[in-house]
């Protein structure tokens, strides 16, 4: 926690990293995250009584509402292990971790720190949700946005949980893999680079993370206490996202035309455009997105499969949601044109190829 005050007694020469600016204590984030705590409760305990006692649930809530809840409530589920997972990691970083235990170990040209950085992501087995907070975790630690942004776009794809899904889904067949594996770790270090040109750092990220940084280095006490008041610190951040992505994820499940998108798979440059808006929509957990791409092998082309794998885990709506945590909403356009353009050409070389 206190490398950014540290950072100048390191032996490593580093790029610029971010430094809190302002202190301003956010007075609306609680009053946010406890009203989306007690919707969330509500809908729980709807959802317990449906289960336990059905008799006193109406049955006459419209089909689509009633699978859009169910959509959300699984993409919510689905995500929460490895959010909590990645707290638990970013806490880690912060506090347990001894200054400048990590940095000695990073190269000292920018580029060469991108590029080990966006391999962290191979003994970090969360998917993208828990990715977040453990980014914020860097962040806070004193490590460039654009070093941070590279973990994170990399992360979801490159983590060992994936390759090995990946790999039972489709073997070695078509490239399918290794163009995942390629693409992944090319676009988060395209992304590093592009934002590590911006004249302003600082200005990527949103007021309330600033806010969040200075009142974390504040934070006195023992590890323990940091470890408690970081805990309440990323969870009030995190968890209402998750909440809304997950909502989100619910509600264009059912309100997009799935039969409208399969109807495109045989064209190869259509069949690209439709898996990668059906990553944006579903928002599956990158550690099982493999095998519900699996059920499209045999209408899609490999290229449109290839995009759909690195699109979903960088920019579906519900990574988008948590995203926006950190990030400021130009920031995150950006990321999703990059990402989107990036993806279209990889897929495109993909059936080229294949």
């Amino acid at each position: 926690m206190h490398a950014l005050r540290e950072g100048s007694n390191l032996s490593v020469s580093t790029p610029t990293r971010y430094v809190p600016k302002t202190a301003k204590v956010p007075l609306r984030g609680a009053g946010v995250a406890a009203g989306l705590g007690i919707g969330v409760l509500a809908l729980a305990v709807l959802l317990t009584i449906s289960a336990v006692a059905p008799q006193l649930v109406p049955s006459s809530l419209p089909n689509r509402l009633q699978d859009g809840i169910t959509l959300a409530l699984s993409v919510l589920i689905e995500s929460l292990p490895f959010v909590v997972l990645g707290v638990i990691l970013s806490i880690l970083v912060q506090v347990w971790v001894p200054p400048g235990a990590i940095e000695r170990w990073m190269p000292r040209r920018a580029w060469a720190r991108r590029a080990v950085l966006s391999l962290l992501g191979m003994i970090v087995p969360v998917c993208e949700c828990g990715n977040v907070p453990f980014a914020r975790g860097l962040l806070l630690r004193g490590f460039s946005v654009p070093e941070t942004l590279t973990f994170l776009i990399a992360a979801p794809i490159v983590n060992p949980i994936v390759i090995i899904s990946t790999h039972q889904a489709f073997g070695f067949s078509d490239g399918i893999l290794v163009a995942r594996l390629i693409g992944g770790y090319a676009v988060a270090n395209l992304i590093g680079w592009l934002y590590s040109r911006h004249p302003s750092p600082d200005g990527l990220l949103t007021d309330r993370f600033r806010d969040t940084c200075e009142l974390v280095i504040d934070e006195r006490g023992g590890k323990w206490r940091r470890s408690l008041a970081q805990l309440v610190v990323e969870f009030r951040a995190v968890m209402p996202a998750l909440v809304i992505g997950a909502a989100l994820a619910g509600a264009v499940q059912v309100l997009v035309p799935r039969d409208a998108l399969l109807a495109i798979g045989s064209n190869p440059v259509a069949s690209i455009v439709a898996m990668m808006a059906l990553a944006m929509v579903v928002s599956i957990c990158s550690n099982v997105d493999a095998f519900f791409a699996l059920s499209f092998a045999s209408t899609f082309t490999s290229g449109s499969i290839v995009a759909f794998l690195v699109t979903g885990p960088l920019v579906d709506v519900k990574m988008i949601a948590l995203l926006r945590t950190t990030f400021t909403a130009r920031t995150i356009g950006g990321i999703v044109v990059v990402v989107l353009l990036f993806s279209f050409a990889l897929g495109t070389a993909v059936n080229l190829l294949v």
